[in-house]
């Protein structure tokens, strides 16, 4: 029987192009939103090889390719959201020091949490994928 997944993670273009850039260097990667998470939270971009999940996250959709997890207490709260992510600029005292895009001078960045149906409409064309 087939599950129709929604996906519930988007992404603007400059964190599309970021994305692109590590993958390049790191080869595929995936992110994983923890703790507390929505406006001015890091997701942690890391490699497939680095990060192993396992039945505590919550997969939430993929950008351009790359899976993106969030911690089951967390989905539990926001479960009918959307997780817009964002790059901003960064020092080396901001986001995730484990986080792949850590001393690029950028962050990802959680922007916005939005129910669903309240997602700006130049996010509803991303090329975010569902797995399915």
């Amino acid at each position: 029987m087939a599950v129709n997944l929604i996906c519930r993670v988007i992404a603007t273009a400059n964190a599309r192009a970021l994305l692109a850039t590590l993958r390049k260097k790191h080869g595929p990667l995936l992110f994983f939103q923890s703790g507390s998470c929505c406006d001015g939270h890091s997701p942690q971009c890391c490699s497939v090889v680095e990060f192993i999940t396992d039945n505590t996250e919550v997969y939430l959709g993929n950008l351009d390719g790359t899976p993106f997890y969030v911690e089951h207490q967390q989905f539990e709260f926001w479960q009918s959201a959307k997780f817009i992510i964002d790059v901003v600029d960064a020092n080396d005292a901001d986001g995730t020091v484990d986080s792949l895009e850590a001393g690029s001078g950028k962050r990802f960045l959680t922007r916005k949490c939005l129910p669903a149906d309240e997602v700006p409409v130049q996010f509803k064309t991303t090329s975010a994928n569902t797995a399915g």
